[in-house]
């Protein structure tokens, strides 16, 4: 255990940060206040040099009392870290262009790469070299955008951090990436007390130099830690996307949010997860907590099935990574949802974002199910009896692939935010799509990672897809048609609404929250939309056979929502009502603004 030296990585920084705070450069280097910054007050940004220096001497004092060996893979990360120190700092000072910013940070990745830690993860060379160089790249970017909001960056990187160092003592017995992992989570737990004050401003910020020693420093751990060692497995893949999957989602968000919105991708702003959690209520200091606590379940099941590196486990594993994801992002919605309807209350709780909520927790378990039974039908379909020990093998390690591709689809195509209640035909699209992608994304992995040999892959996840389509189609529209058939059993008023238009839609809105009533269908004269169903209810006919519809429909009453409507298309309405012996009341609304709440009037 000579790695513990690097312990001294602290000690370093924090003393290099305090020297430096009461010297002339406290008053010099500083970042002022705009609109695309965070802070409030002018600011010194000179944290990445206690950071760089902590880092640094962790890692020579390991060298000097032999706790670690020098290699070319330990001189090439040194190297690319000290090249975007280099870059991040001058940046600092003087402003550095994105193009001069990346040219930097492309040059650190060719060194470490071309040090020797290559990525054996693929057995293509040159697709190696291009996993490398976007991995490398793409963090330090993911870190230098997450550093957004005082003591986020740092704290995320010590959770990462102590993932890799454990990883290094137990799953891959790797001295020098233990060194690393120490000396660099170390340097940033120097730098938060300067950084992360409750109820008090930062008295330092990391600035580029900072968030660039840091990203860069997480990438080439993650390389050295797993994708470089012999007999790769799905779990050891996925180890560094899941400790480092805050800022991978956050980047890719921001990244997303700023194309859709035609502004600079490198340009700074105030719409990462963290600000959006401290708009819609928490703290700044409960936001940066939340964050850690959720990356640090999230890196905890990584390292459990990556240490006990079994497919069902990882299977498991994948199954409570989403589970996570998918409940912290329906808290950001509901938080958004908060914000927007302008609800004043209590500051979320931070157990509210960890606490399951039930409807979503159902539908991430019951796909789980679904994907895995519809993987296993496919796959015993296309192999004799149970399969060979090697066929076996690699359906173990495609199924971990195929789950988590999928859930990334369906949490990104919305399949998580649909309201299944009220759901037809057409919202299974979303399904079809992620069922068909994640198939052959899954596919393109798997052949990546592993040779397959007489594997028929191709004929399984092409079964698979349409298998899982129907299923979990079906599983989401019976959610729909299960409400239905408890109406039809129960003794709920039958409502018949005339007029499928925004007013029309809005009552029925409304109806269905109540849960009092049903509405059994809408009358309109538009051809557009005849026989259609609109939120899951049909359009039973026009005004002309609203008798008709009442019989069909076994309508208790009849509520008329188009109010400007010709008096002859009401009185049809009304006369065809009092034949069937139903009432009939035409609902108008009226806003007066001088009011502080709509103020609704109903008559016949």
């Amino acid at each position: 255990m000579d790695a513990i030296v690097a312990i001294a990585a602290l000690p370093v920084t924090f003393a290099v940060l305090w020297i430096l705070l009461r010297s002339p450069a406290g008053e010099r280097f500083v970042a002022l206040p705009s609109d695309e910054r965070w802070h409030a007050e002018a600011t010194p940004t000179f944290g990445g040099v206690g950071i760089f220096a902590g880092f640094v001497a962790g890692i020579f004092l390991a060298l000097a009392i032999g706790a670690v060996e020098w290699s070319g893979e330990l001189g090439g990360i040194l190297a690319g870290v000290a090249i975007v120190f280099v870059a991040g700092l001058v940046d600092d000072v003087r402003h550095l262009s994105p193009i001069a910013k990346l040219a930097a940070q492309i040059a650190a990745a060719v060194v470490v790469l071309a040090s020797g830690l290559n990525v054996e993860i693929v057995s293509n060379d040159v697709l190696a070299w291009a996993i490398g160089l976007l991995w490398l790249v793409g963090i330090t970017n993911a870190f230098n955008l997450l550093d957004n909001m005082d003591g986020l960056a740092a704290t995320l990187a010590v959770v990462s951090c102590g993932y890799f160092a454990i990883d290094a003592v137990t799953a891959h017995d790797n001295t020098t990436v233990l060194v690393l992992a120490l000396a660099l989570g170390l340097a940033c737990a120097g730098f938060l007390p300067f950084n992360l004050r409750p109820r008090r401003g930062a008295v330092v910020f990391m600035g580029d130099s900072g968030s660039l020693v840091i990203g860069f420093g997480l990438a080439s751990l993650a390389l050295a830690a797993s994708w470089t060692v012999a007999g790769t497995t799905v779990a050891t893949v996925l180890l560094p996307l899941l400790v480092l999957a805050i800022p991978i989602l956050d980047t890719t968000l921001v990244t997303i949010a700023r194309l859709v919105e035609k502004r600079p991708v490198t340009q700074g702003g105030r719409d990462h997860t963290s600000h959006r959690l401290v708009y819609y209520g928490l703290s700044e200091a409960k936001a940066v907590l939340l964050l850690a606590i959720v990356s640090s379940a999230i890196g905890a099941t990584a390292l459990a099935y990556n240490v006990l590196d079994n497919g069902r486990l990882t299977a498991i594993g994948v199954l409570v990574t989403f589970v996570l994801l998918v409940q912290f992002g329906s808290f950001l919605s509901d938080l958004e949802e908060r914000s927007r309807r302008g609800i004043e209350g209590p500051e979320p709780s931070l157990w509210r974002a960890l606490v399951f909520e039930p409807r979503r927790l159902l539908e991430v378990f019951v796909d789980f199910v679904l994907i895995c039974a519809s993987f296993l039908v496919a796959y015993l379909l296309a192999v004799d009896g149970t399969g060979t020990d090697f066929e076996r093998s690699v359906y173990l390690s495609a199924l971990p692939i195929l789950l988590a591709s999928r859930y990334v689809l369906f949490v990104g195509l919305g399949v998580y935010r649909r309201v299944w209640r009220y759901a037809t035909a057409r919202d299974v699209v979303p399904i079809a799509v992620g069922c068909l992608a994640s198939s052959a994304v899954a596919y393109l992995v798997l052949i990546a990672l592993r040779p397959i040999g007489p594997f028929p892959a191709v004929e399984i996840f092409v079964v698979d897809a349409i298998l899982c389509t129907l299923l979990v189609g079906a599983s989401r529209l019976t959610l729909r048609l299960l409400p239905e058939a408890r109406a039809r059993r129960g003794d709920r008023r039958r409502i018949l609404i005339a007029g499928a238009g925004r007013a029309g839609r809005g009552l029925a809105r409304e109806l269905r929250e109540g849960q009092e009533v049903q509405v059994v269908g809408f009358l309109d004269d538009n051809p557009r939309v005849r026989r259609r169903r609109i939120l899951g209810i049909n359009v039973v006919g026009s005004l002309d056979e609203t008798g008709r519809a009442i019989a069909t429909t076994r309508a208790d009453e009849v509520l008329v929502t188009i109010p400007a409507a010709g008096q002859d298309r009401l009185d049809a309405v009304v006369h065809a009502a009092e034949a069937a012996g139903v009432p009939c009341r035409i609902v108008r609304r009226h806003v007066e603004f001088s009011s502080p709440e709509p103020v609704e009037a109903a008559q016949r």
